[in-house]
């Protein structure tokens, strides 16, 4: 239990440090950056949809789009596949995905996405994002474009601005988070999602032991 607990305060410590780096980054130099990889967005779908398509929504953003839609939680995001069994089998998970149909996002509709002023802040950046303090990019058909500096000045803000949140979400998690004895599958347990927020448990999915997938009509 020490042992657990030195190394959660060591996983909190690194978070913090990494959350006081992205502080120190500078919107101007991000948007510097930017433009001399250009970007312009085409509109292509391509990150709407795909097989490997999978967009994080924290809580907050859930609710958002809970408010501009109308849906109930568990239509706007299902848990990851991946994750672990507890000794009760019950599989646990972090953090929520936006939910898809076939291999899109529910929400691309008619080659357009549906929540745009909600949509998550993984999708406001994209295809930029920071990993340890350094700007990188996804592969994406607009790499090169030209982009106007304003464009690229609100561009940066916004992927520092998700970079910072995205640590404090996962300061929060792991505040949270309580350890649990590895177990086996079972058809019987429940869903049980880890977030910012503590622990969320899915009562009456049923889960494909193969893939861990969920099939739950609950709202």
């Amino acid at each position: 239990m020490a042992a657990g607990m030195h190394q959660k305060n060591l996983q909190i410590a690194d978070l913090h440090a990494a959350l006081e780096m992205v502080l120190s980054i500078s919107a101007e130099a991000l948007a510097t950056q930017i433009l001399d990889i250009g970007f312009k967005c085409l509109g292509c779908g391509e990150c709407c949809s795909g097989e490997d398509n999978s967009v994080v929504a924290f809580p907050v953003e859930v609710r958002n789009i809970q408010a501009a839609t109308g849906l109930g939680w568990l239509e706007v995001v299902r848990p990851p596949d991946a994750g672990e069994w507890d000794r009760d089998g019950c599989f646990h998970t972090l953090e929520w995905r936006l939910k898809k149909e076939s291999e899109s996002c529910r929400f691309y509709e008619d080659g357009r996405c549906g929540i745009y002023p909600s949509r998550p802040a993984l999708c406001s950046t994209y295809p930029f994002y920071l990993d340890e303090g350094v700007l990188q990019y996804s592969l994406c058909r607009g790499i090169g474009g030209v982009i106007e500096p304003a464009e690229a000045n609100e561009l940066a803000e916004r992927v520092r601005r998700r970079s910072v949140f995205e640590i404090k979400e996962a300061i929060a998690l792991t505040e949270k988070f309580e350890d649990f004895e590895r177990g086996k599958p079972n058809k019987g347990g429940d869903y049980v999602v880890h977030d910012s927020e503590g622990e969320h448990r899915i009562s009456g999915a049923r889960i494909n032991l193969d893939c861990n997938q969920i099939d739950c009509n609950q709202k």
